[in-house]
């Protein structure tokens, strides 16, 4: 039986347990060595913009090691750097970064499928076009913070095209690198081909773009051929309000709102009304779904303490959202309260009601 099936308590369970093998994994000593080992050989900081779809696993279709690569995840992949606390957290990751002396390169993800339109952004109503529209808007956005120049932080705008796992890497106008397009033998001359694209990118920072583009080819070489299962339905039972879910990218599990916006209360009820949905329409059991809100921490003391409170408000901010606009769906809503303690990627939950 696949998890959307089973009763309530055990996709719960699933989902916890996936969260201790993630922690168990990259607190191994060979994910500490693959991580310092590459950050040795390419220092630029990399953040990534992109869509709650559990689809869109940047690192495994890279073949980049976990914990490189800063994910900034939200329902849509729609943000506003303008937001107070977005704002906040990328201004201070460009900081750190620069305090270092490393720039940050920003990759700006809007994601579609070729096979089949509905398999697209449901943000953007399957919209592919108005989805990298809005990227281009970031990336503007994200000129106006950190300067026209790209010197040190490059936003780099690049599709996701589902069905293949494959980066679209897009220059200016109509200008872009298509990775389903090309082979193994092409890898050699990726270097040229960002160059052509993108001539204002800092060498540094093109030296550190490209093993991920190298790891996309490999990887998108490895699918082909290979029958896929094409998951297009909607089957989210899970609500996720906060940060620290790396280990979720399971496919049409979660709903993830990231707590950038001013206004949470909108994604929160859009997130309740397409769990109500899927309850409506038999893709889901109809006994239950979780709400599960977390926020990282780094440290003991007052910034766990801080993120505890944090992650308490946000349980009883989602759950007074989804009493009022969705009732009857809120008597059927399991939650959880956790913490997470980021150098180790632990989830720790604090309580459940």
């Amino acid at each position: 039986m696949r998890i959307h099936d089973r009763p309530i308590e055990e996709r719960i369970e699933a989902l916890l347990s996936l969260s201790r093998e993630h922690a168990d994994t990259f607190c191994s000593p060979s994910a500490w060595l693959a991580r310092e080992r590459y950050l040795a050989a390419h220092p630029t900081r990399i953040v990534v913009m992109k869509c709650m779809d559990g689809r869109i696993h940047i690192p495994h279709a890279t073949r980049t090691p976990l914990g490189i690569i800063t994910p900034f995840r939200n329902l849509g992949g729609i943000f506003h750097l303008g937001w107070p606390y977005l704002g906040e957290m990328l201004t201070d990751t460009v900081y750190e970064a620069t305090r270092r002396g490393h720039c940050v390169l920003m990759i700006i993800t809007y994601h579609f499928s070729r096979g089949e339109k509905t398999r697209g952004c449901a943000g953007f109503d399957c919209d592919a076009e108005a989805a990298l529209a809005h990227a281009r808007e970031i990336r503007t956005q994200a000129e106006q913070l950190f300067g026209h120049d790209h010197r040190h932080v490059y936003p780099l705008v690049c599709g996701f095209e589902t069905d293949g796992d494959a980066l679209i890497v897009h220059g200016d106008a109509d200008a872009r690198l298509d990775m389903s397009e090309l082979s193994l033998a092409d890898a050699s001359d990726l270097e040229r081909r960002v160059t052509a694209l993108c001539p204002d990118m800092p060498s540094d920072i093109r030296r550190d773009l490209l093993p991920l583009l190298e790891g996309n080819l490999q990887h998108v070489d490895s699918l082909r051929g290979v029958v896929r299962k094409l998951d297009i339905e909607h089957r989210e039972w899970v609500i996720c309000v906060g940060r620290g879910f790396d280990f979720l990218h399971l496919p049409n599990t979660a709903l993830i709102v990231g707590p950038y916006s001013p206004d949470l209360s909108q994604p929160i009820g859009t997130a309740a009304a397409i769990i109500d949905a899927n309850m409506k329409y038999g893709r889901i059991p109809d006994d239950g779904f979780l709400l599960l809100a977390s926020t990282p921490y780094q440290e003991v003391g007052v910034d766990r303490a801080r993120a505890v409170m944090k992650s308490h408000f946000l349980t009883e901010f989602a759950t007074r959202v989804i009493q009022r606009e969705h009732p009857k769906l809120a008597k059927r809503m399991l939650r959880r309260t956790a913490v997470v303690h980021w150098p180790s990627r632990r989830l720790e939950l604090l309580s459940d009601a």
